[in-house]
C-alpha cells in the first residue's frame, strides 16, 4: 500500500485541479536508474492499466504499476515546505540505500540500474 500524508494529499489535489481534468489522477512509479538503482516517478495519467494497484485516499485515485509495485509496497509520500521551496519526499521501507538528494534507491532483492551521479 502507498500512503499519502495529509500535506501530500493537500499539495496533490491542488495541482490536480489546476489540471481541470476530472478524469486523471496521480500515478506513481519507479524505473531503472538514479544513483542508487532505481527512480521513483510521479505524474497525472488516465489510463487505468492491466495489473495496475488502484487505491484511494483523501479523495485522490492512486495507481501503481505491477512491476513498481513490489519496490515501492509501504512508501510513503510527504510533502514538505521550506525556505528554498517545496517538494515531494518517499519514505521507503523497502530501500537499504538511496542518494543523497532522496529520488534513487536500491532494495536489498534488486540493485536497478545505477548510474553516475550529476554533481
Amino acid at each position: 500500500m502507498i500512503t499519502l500524508t495529509e500535506q501530500a494529499g493537500s499539495k496533490v489535489k491542488e495541482l490536480l485541479a489546476a489540471e481541470n481534468n476530472p478524469n486523471i489522477f496521480l500515478r506513481v512509479g519507479v524505473r531503472p536508474g538514479g544513483c542508487s538503482g532505481f527512480s521513483y516517478g510521479m505524474g497525472f495519467d488516465e489510463d487505468v492499466r492491466e495489473g495496475d494497484h488502484t487505491l484511494e485516499q483523501f479523495g485522490i485515485k492512486v495507481v501503481v504499476d505491477a512491476d513498481s509495485y513490489q519496490y515501492i509496497n509501504g512508501l510513503e509520500i510527504d510533502y514538505k515546505e521550506s525556505m528554498m521551496g517545496g517538494g515531494f519526499t518517499m519514505t521507503n521501507p523497502n530501500a537499504i540505500a538511496s542518494c543523497g538528494c532522496g529520488s534513487s534507491f536500491r532494495t536489498a532483492k534488486d540493485e536497478g540500474k545505477a548510474e553516475k551521479c550529476d554533481d
